[in-house]
């Protein structure tokens, strides 16, 4: 049976970028008899960038009662007891959820811990998962995400992201008005890195071969469904002709000098990458003292923060060129505000820019580091921090799945030092494409196929989701 009508339900910024300011609205708008948004974000966010058939409409926010949460846990935190021997990056992330206080919440936390040493087989999750369905059927967002979906009619409902926990009540409403389930994988570290995701879905499309391989591994269930290889939407605005920005525009807008290179350094999360301040001051300062030849000097900061973390270096290094991504928060007093912000289209110009004109691109283990291989420009991953010299750990994520392939394939340096980090960047700037085979292979290893024709591929999968 043919899919008609597509349900896209998009939950936060990065799914907007990835689905809305790529090609996909567009491109499905044109393959299906109806389009319906589910979202997240206000309905206001998209209107200039869908077709007058697609339809918005906004989720009622799921809050998750006691005995849903608990279940929740049980699944997620049993889902990483089973893999943290073979998965340092599930380690840590168990690590994380460990409790630390003596609230209520964290003594069921202590117990989740507890139970689940024993108890963790894919049986044991799937039972975990079962009463939290059971859960929360009774809960009135449930009932209206039922209500929504048996009068809007979808005959696929694509997930643009798998993990957020409150896509679950969605997904099982859905399945009970037997509307088909997909589920695309969000991102390279998801599943060797991060706890179980919020449902079973019928269907997957994922970026490669190797994330395929993965999904078999972590959920052995999905052998038995389809698991569609489609690339990924977020890198899909790298090749689209509205996204593309003259030198001399990118010039005049940064102030730079077109007689000298330009070194970008993008920053992470301050969660995970607090010692961005560091690096940047590092290298700022070693072009102050020559020990870097002459170069524009452009940071780019997380979409997710303010900037407010680098007050004291902007002021002590003024030659320093600022980028703060053109994301604006769409909601106040929203259970999780960072995923409100939403990007401008002019920022995926202005980043496209940057990958395009840039010369060498500095981050820690930032799936950055792949937009800019992507433009066949050098990566220094600087990594300091251990767990014994002060600085914050960042040396831990070397050891995550998916940045060991990174490092064994060769595809960045990484430099443990001022020194080293220094005669790195001298290096690459002097011969930037002394990693270039080893970051095609990178790239042909975790984005199974071409930029060109995503969203397509994409389609093409959901319109055979319900056979």
């Amino acid at each position: 049976m043919g899919v008609k009508n597509l349900g896209i339900v998009i939950v936060d910024g990065v799914g907007y970028r990835n689905f809305v300011l790529s090609d996909f609205c567009i491109k499905a708008s044109e393959a299906f008899e109806k389009l319906t948004i589910y979202s997240g974000l206000p309905a206001e966010v998209f209107s200039a960038y869908i077709s007058d058939t697609c339809e918005v409409i906004e989720l009622p926010v799921f809050k998750e009662g006691k005995l849903t949460w608990l279940y929740r846990k049980l699944k997620e935190v049993a889902h990483m007891q089973k893999h943290k021997k073979k998965f340092y990056g599930i380690a840590m992330n168990l690590e994380k959820n460990r409790a630390t206080t003596y609230s209520k919440r964290s003594w069921l936390t202590r117990f989740a811990f507890i139970w689940t040493s024993l108890f963790n087989s894919e049986k044991n999750i799937n039972h975990f998962y079962k009463k939290q369905k059971q859960s929360f059927s009774k809960n009135p967002v449930s009932i209206a995400y039922y209500q929504l979906l048996k009068e809007t009619k979808p005959d696929v409902l694509f997930f643009t992201h798998q993990r957020p926990p409150y896509l679950a009540p969605l997904d099982a409403m859905a399945k009970k008005l037997n509307i088909k389930t997909c589920s695309f994988i969000f991102s390279w570290d998801n599943l060797p890195s991060k706890g179980r995701m919020a449902a079973p879905f019928d269907s997957y499309v994922v970026w490669s071969d190797l994330m395929k391989e993965e999904l078999h591994y972590f959920y052995p269930e999905t052998k038995n469904i389809k698991v569609s290889v489609v690339g990924t939407p977020q890198f899909e605005p790298y090749v689209l002709d509205t996204y593309f920005v003259e030198k001399t525009s990118f010039e005049a807008r940064f102030n730079i000098n077109p007689n000298l290179k330009t070194i970008c350094y993008s920053c992470g999360d301050v969660s995970t990458s607090k010692n961005d301040s560091l690096y940047v001051e590092v290298i700022a300062k070693a072009i102050d003292q020559r020990k870097i030849e002459p170069v524009n000097f452009i940071v780019r900061t997380s979409p997710a923060e303010d900037g407010v973390r680098f007050s004291d270096i902007k002021e002590q290094y003024p030659a320093i060129i600022w980028n703060f991504p053109q994301w604006t928060l769409t909601r106040e007093n929203h259970p999780e505000p960072w995923s409100q912000r939403v990007p401008e289209s002019e920022d995926l110009r202005t980043l496209r820019s940057l990958l395009m004109y840039c010369d060498l691109n500095v981050n820690m283990c930032s799936t950055m580091g792949l937009d800019f291989m992507l433009f066949d420009k050098p990566v220094v991953n600087p990594v300091f921090g251990t767990p014994t010299n002060g600085l914050y750990n960042d040396g831990k994520y070397l050891k995550y799945g998916h940045y060991e392939r990174v490092v064994a394939i060769g595809a960045v340096t990484i430099p443990r030092d001022e020194v080293a980090l220094v005669n790195e960047i001298n290096f690459s700037l002097e011969n930037p494409l002394s990693r270039l085979e080893e970051q095609k292979a990178l790239l042909k290893l975790q984005i199974g196929k071409p930029l060109k024709g995503t969203s397509q591929r994409i389609i093409a999968a959901l319109k055979t989701a319900r056979e």
